[in-house]
C-alpha cells in the first residue's frame, strides 16, 4: 500500500480561528440572516411588544420578634394591639382575598385598549370611559368588544347600540355602568375595544407578577414590586394593595374590639335594671316605715356585711367571666370565635395565656388562607394552639376552686354578722339589707363604665401595625423588553440559523464531501486532494490556465514517489467505484505530469465500453487494444503519438462492447512486456469496479492503483464498499484519489475547501498560500466588523 502522510490540523489553532476558518467562507449568508434578523427585532420592539414598567413600593411591618412596637402610651390605651411576623405579612399581602379587593376597586375586570398598529396597548390614560360591572364575580370571558364614544352625546356604541353614561345598563355581556375615565390625558390613538376578564383570571395573574421579599434578614422593611405596561396603573395597584391590607388589619383590631364593647354593655344594661330596682326599694322602705339613720353597731354590722357582700359580688363576675372563659376555650374545637375579656379577672397568667392563643389562632387562620395544609409554620401554630389550651383550663379550674373557697368563707363569715344582727330591731335589719344590695349594684355598676371607656379608647382610630415608608412608583424606563437583549437574541439567532443551515447541509448529505469523510471510514491512505476545475477542460496541461491544479498533479507524482533511483512503479491503474468520479481526467493529467519530467508515458484506455480517453485525443473507432488482443494488429501499430512531447496514447479500439474475455487470452502478458521496453511509465484507464470486472484482472499487471472519488458525487457507502471488498484491498499499493474538491461558501479561492487545506496551492496572481489568505480574512473581520459590533452594542446600550 502506499505510504502518504496525511496532513494533520494544527492541534493548537485556537477554537476562535478554529470556528472562523470554518464559518467565514459563508459570511454573506451570515450577513444576509443578520440584517434580515436585526430587522426583524427592531420590528419587535417597533410594533409588536409592548414596553412594561416596574412598580415598587415599601412597607414597614411590626415585627415582635426584631423589636418594632407601638409607643408605650398607645400600647397601653389598646388593649387589642398586636405584633405580628414579616413572614406571615408577607403571606397575608399576597392572599387572594386582597388581591380581590384591589380588582374590583379597580375595575381591573374590565380592561380597555387601543390597537396601535400591529399590536395592541392598554387605553388606561387614553380610553375616555371606564366600565364597571355590577355582578364582576359572574364575569365570562369576552376576548374583544370594538366600541365608540361619541363627545357629543356622551354615549359609547358598539354592536349597533348607543348607551348612556353614569347608568346601569343591561348589555348582551351583563349589567354595566360607563363612566367617564377621569384619568384620561390623551386621546386615543387606534380603534377601541374592551375585554372582560373572570377576577380570579386577573387576580391570578396579578398575583404571578408580584414580588415581596424583606428589605435584608434584620429589616422589618419590606419592598413590593410589580411589573405592569401602564405605570400609572402599576402605581393604582400596589397603593390600593397597601391600603386593602391595613384595612383588613384595622377592621379585624375592631371587630374584637367591638366584641368585647357589647359583652359590657350588656351587663351594664343589667346591671342598670338591678340598680334601679334596688333604690325603688329603698325609698319605698323608708317612705313606709319612717326609717331615717341607724345605730353605729347596725352600721359596723353593715360594712362588714356588705364588703364580704361585694367580695362575694365579685366572685360571682369572676367566676361568670372564667365561665365564658373556658366556654370559649371548650369550643374552639368547633367553631372560630372572638376571645371573651377577662375584665375582673386579676389573674396576669392567665391573660397571657388567653393573648398567646389569640396570637396563635390569628396566625394559624391568616396563613391558612394562604398555604398549603402541610405547611411547617401552619402545623408548629397547630401544635402552638393545642398545646396552650389544656393550660389555660388547668388555670382556670384552679382560680375557679380558689374563687368557690373564697366565697364559701364569705358566706360562713356573713352568716355570723347576721346572726347578729338579729339583735338589731327588724325595720333596721330589713333597710340594712336593701342597701346592702344598692352598694353591691353600685360597685359593679362602676366597675362597667370605667372597662366601656377602657375599650372604646381601643375602638377609636389609632395607628396601624405597618406604615408606608415608600408609596408606588414606577421606573422612567421600561424594564421589558431589553432593546440590548432582543438584539443579542436576534444576532444569536441569526448565527445560529446559519450554522444549523451549513452544518445540515454538509453533515446530512449522503455524499462525500470532506476528506475527513473518507479516513473516517477506511484506512487507504489519500494520495492528493484535487481542486475544482471550472472550465470543462481534461487535459489541463495542454492550457496550463488551472496553475493550482497542474501544482497538485505535481505534487501528486511527487507523493506516489515515483521518482528516485529506487523507483520501481511504472505501471499505475486509475479506476473507480462508478462512472463520472473523473477517472479519465486524472489519468489523463497524470500523464502530462509525468510527460513534462522528460519521461516518456503511454496511456492504456482499457474502458472497452466507454472509451473517453480515446474520444479525447481523437482516435475514437480506430485500431487498438481489442484488435491487438484478438490478434488482428501488431503493438507497434495501435501506439498513437500526441502532440504533447513524451505522451502516447494506446485507444481502445474499434469493436467497442464487452470484452472482458479478451483480457484471458494471455495477449496482456506480451502486451505490458513490450510496453515496458519502450516507455518508463504506463497508465492505465479501466472502467469503474462497479460495471465491470476489467479492473480487476488489470490490477494483477500494476505496479499501483489509485481509486477515484469525487467530492459531492461519490456516495459515502462506496467507501464501506471499498473496505469490504477483499479483491479491491488486495490491489497493489492502493491509494486514493479525491477529485474536484471546491471552495466551501461564497470565498472563492484557496484555504478554504472541504479538505485539509492547501499550503502548496497558488494562485494565477499574487501565489497566496493558505495561511496567507486566511490571515488576511481574520485581519479584516478583526479590523472592520468587530469595531462595528462594539458601535452598534454602544448605541444600544445608550
Amino acid at each position: 500500500m502506499l505510504q502518504v502522510n496525511k496532513d494533520i490540523p494544527n492541534s493548537e489553532e485556537s477554537m476562535f480561528s478554529s470556528l472562523m476558518f470554518r464559518f467565514l467562507p459563508y459570511w454573506p449568508l451570515f450577513a444576509g440572516l443578520l440584517v434580515v434578523s436585526l430587522f426583524g427585532a427592531w420590528g419587535y420592539l417597533r410594533y409588536l411588544s409592548v414596553p412594561t414598567y416596574e412598580v415598587s413600593a415599601s412597607l414597614l411591618i411590626k415585627d415582635e420578634k426584631k423589636g418594632i412596637n407601638d409607643p408605650r402610651m398607645m400600647e397601653a390605651i389598646d388593649a387589642f394591639a398586636s405584633s405580628k411576623l414579616v413572614d406571615n405579612e408577607i403571606k397575608v399581602i399576597q392572599s387572594r382575598g386582597l388581591m380581590n379587593k384591589v380588582v374590583d376597586t379597580l375595575m381591573l375586570y374590565a380592561q380597555v385598549f387601543e390597537e396601535d398598529q400591529f399590536r395592541s396597548i392598554p387605553a388606561y390614560a387614553s380610553s375616555p370611559v371606564i366600565i364597571k360591572v355590577k355582578n364582576p364575580e359572574r364575569i365570562s370571558e369576552v376576548p374583544q368588544v370594538y366600541f365608540t364614544f361619541n363627545e357629543g352625546t356622551h354615549k359609547i356604541k358598539f354592536q349597533e347600540k348607543e348607551y348612556p353614561l353614569d347608568e346601569w345598563v343591561r348589555t348582551p355581556y351583563g349589567i354595566m355602568l360607563f363612566q367617564r375615565n377621569e384619568k384620561q390625558s390623551a386621546a386615543p390613538i387606534g380603534p377601541l375595544y374592551f375585554s372582560l376578564i373572570p377576577t380570579r383570571q386577573v387576580t391570578d395573574g396579578l398575583l404571578a407578577n408580584l414580588k415581596i421579599e424583606p428589605a435584608n434578614k434584620l429589616s422589618t422593611v419590606i419592598n413590593i414590586t410589580l411589573e405592569d405596561p401602564v405605570p400609572q396603573r402599576g402605581e393604582a395597584i400596589l397603593n390600593n394593595l397597601i391600603y386593602a391590607y391595613d384595612q383588613a388589619a384595622l377592621n379585624e383590631r375592631n371587630t374584637l374590639a367591638a366584641n368585647t364593647m357589647a359583652f359590657i354593655e350588656d351587663r351594664i344594661k343589667l346591671i342598670e335594671k338591678d340598680l334601679e330596682n334596688v333604690e325603688e326599694k329603698v325609698q319605698q322602705y323608708k317612705s313606709s316605715q319612717g326609717v331615717v339613720n341607724l345605730g353605729e353597731q347596725s352600721k359596723l354590722y353593715l360594712q362588714s356585711v356588705g364588703e364580704n357582700d361585694r367580695k362575694i359580688a365579685d366572685i360571682n363576675i369572676q367566676l361568670a367571666v372564667l365561665q365564658k372563659v373556658e366556654n370559649y376555650v371548650i369550643s374552639k374545637n368547633k367553631a372560630t370565635g372572638i376571645v371573651p375579656s377577662t375584665l375582673g379577672v386579676n389573674d396576669p397568667v392567665l391573660e397571657q395565656l388567653l393573648q398567646k392563643l389569640y396570637n396563635a389562632e390569628t396566625q394559624y387562620n391568616n396563613l391558612k388562607n394562604t398555604t398549603a395544609e402541610n405547611n411547617p409554620i401552619l402545623l408548629a401554630l397547630a401544635d402552638e394552639i393545642q398545646k396552650v389550651r389544656p393550660g389555660i383550663l388547668e388555670n382556670i379550674r384552679n382560680q375557679r376552686d380558689n374563687l368557690i373557697a373564697s366565697r364559701a368563707h364569705l358566706a360562713t363569715t356573713n352568716s355570723s354578722f347576721n346572726v347578729a344582727l338579729q339583735a338589731i330591731p327588724k325595720k333596721e335589719k330589713e333597710l340594712l339589707e336593701i342597701s346592702r344590695q344598692q352598694a353591691i349594684k353600685n360597685n359593679a355598676y362602676s366597675f362597667l363604665l370605667q372597662k366601656r371607656e377602657e375599650t372604646a379608647l381601643s375602638h377609636a382610630p389609632s395607628a396601624g401595625d405597618s406604615r408606608v415608608v415608600d408609596l408606588a412608583e414606577s421606573s422612567i424606563l421600561p424594564v421589558s423588553p431589553k432593546a440590548f437583549a432582543v438584539y443579542l437574541m436576534a444576532v444569536m439567532a441569526a448565527l445560529g440559523f446559519g450554522v444549523s443551515i451549513i452544518v445540515g447541509k454538509e453533515q446530512l448529505t449522503g455524499k462525500i464531501l470532506f476528506r475527513t469523510d473518507i479516513e473516517e471510514r477506511t484506512n487507504v491512505p489519500i494520495v492528493i486532494e484535487l481542486s475544482e476545475v471550472k472550465r470543462q477542460k481534461e487535459t489541463l496541461f495542454a492550457e496550463p490556465e488551472e496553475v493550482c491544479v497542474i501544482e497538485q498533479f505535481r505534487q501528486m507524482r511527487a507523493t506516489m514517489g515515483l521518482f528516485g533511483r529506487s523507483f520501481n512503479r511504472k505501471k499505475i491503474m486509475i479506476t473507480s467505484s462508478v462512472a463520472g468520479e473523473g477517472k479519465s481526467f486524472v489519468s489523463t493529467n497524470l500523464a502530462y505530469s509525468l510527460a513534462t519530467s522528460g519521461k516518456k508515458v503511454v496511456l492504456l484506455d482499457f474502458d472497452l465500453r466507454n472509451p473517453n480517453t480515446s474520444l479525447m485525443f481523437d482516435l475514437f473507432k480506430q485500431n487498438g487494444i481489442i484488435e491487438y488482443l484478438n490478434d488482428e494488429v501488431r503493438l507497434e501499430t495501435i501506439i498513437r503519438e500526441t502532440s504533447f512531447k513524451n505522451l502516447s496514447v494506446v485507444p481502445a479500439g474499434m469493436d467497442i462492447g464487452d470484452h472482458t474475455e479478451l483480457l484471458l487470452n494471455g495477449k496482456l502478458d506480451e502486451l505490458f512486456e513490450g510496453l515496458e521496453k519502450q516507455f518508463d511509465y504506463i497508465l492505465v484507464d479501466t472502467p469503474p469496479v462497479e460495471l465491470v470486472s476489467d479492473a480487476y484482472l488489470l490490477s494483477e499487471y500494476c505496479d499501483a492503483n489509485l481509486f477515484i472519488m469525487r467530492h459531492g458525487y461519490t456516495p459515502k457507502t462506496k467507501i464501506k464498499r471499498l473496505n469490504q471488498n477483499p479483491r479491491l484491498r488486495a490491489m497493489n499499493n492502493l491509494g486514493i484519489v479525491f477529485t474536484a474538491v471546491k471552495s466551501r461558501g461564497f470565498i472563492k479561492g484557496d484555504g478554504y475547501g472541504y479538505g485539509y487545506g492547501y499550503e502548496g496551492r497558488y494562485r494565477e496572481k499574487g501565489f497566496k498560500t493558505q495561511d496567507t489568505q486566511a490571515k488576511s480574512q481574520l485581519a479584516f473581520f478583526s479590523q472592520k466588523l468587530l469595531p462595528k459590533f462594539k458601535l452598534f452594542r454602544e448605541r444600544i446600550d445608550g
